[in-house]
């Protein structure tokens, strides 16, 4: 499958770019500095600027599917930064025909209880409030898309590096926890679970979130 990886140098990004060549997937990976991508055979590496929307249509056009790692965690202003770029990402692939968009999410917007939100609880910390709301609108913009075969998975409350196990959980809107109350998934684990959905769709026009 010929896969477009945007954002594939960061935290998560870069656990998708690992998993899909690993499956023998052909990637254009789409980033901001090239330099920090080690080539591979079934790489191809671009440079371009996500708010460049008509640039990122052209580079997006002729590919099976779209997978958006696309983060603002160094900007100062993160929640603004976020919704202009997924807004024009979400452009973007309309423009290029790409109707597959798969988009990491947040925990934020999952649900702790009936209608209570994990990003409203007294306990979720401050400082990831303004990429919570972000993911948050990104949700409700694809719920209002028409056009897109679109599929968002919000990984569990901590997200870390570890090791690929292939063993987690799969839920929808709602926080899960294990016995202990822990909500956790490493970034190789949620990079299985999204290429799965990739290559096997299940929740199309959906979020679903993973978890242990």
């Amino acid at each position: 499958m010929k896969i477009a990886l945007i954002g594939a140098s960061g935290f998560i990004g870069s656990a998708l770019l690992h998993e899909a060549l690993e499956r023998g997937h052909n990637l254009s990976a789409v980033v901001t500095r090239p330099e920090k991508l080690t080539p591979h055979a079934h790489l191809q590496i671009l440079a371009c600027d996500v708010f460049d929307t008509q640039k990122l249509a052209e580079i997006l056009r002729e590919h099976d599917a779209i997978l958006s790692a696309f983060s603002g965690h160094a900007q100062p202003n993160v929640q603004e930064y976020y919704e202009q770029g997924i807004r024009s990402i979400i452009n973007a692939s309309k423009e290029a025909g790409v109707s597959r968009l798969l988009v990491v999410g947040g925990a934020g917007s999952l649900e702790v209880a009936p209608g209570k939100l994990l990003l409203d609880t007294d306990t979720f910390p401050k400082e990831y409030q303004p990429t919570a709301q972000g993911a948050y609108t990104a949700l409700r913009l694809l719920r209002e898309e028409k056009g897109l075969d679109w599929t968002m998975l919000s990984p569990a409350a901590e997200i870390f590096p570890g090791e690929r196990t292939g063993i987690f959980r799969l839920g929808t809107d709602q926080l899960l926890q294990d016995a202990k109350g822990q909500s956790r998934i490493s970034t190789a684990d949620y990079a299985v679970a999204m290429l799965n959905e990739l290559e096997q769709p299940a929740h199309i026009r959906r979020r679903f979130t993973v978890a242990y």
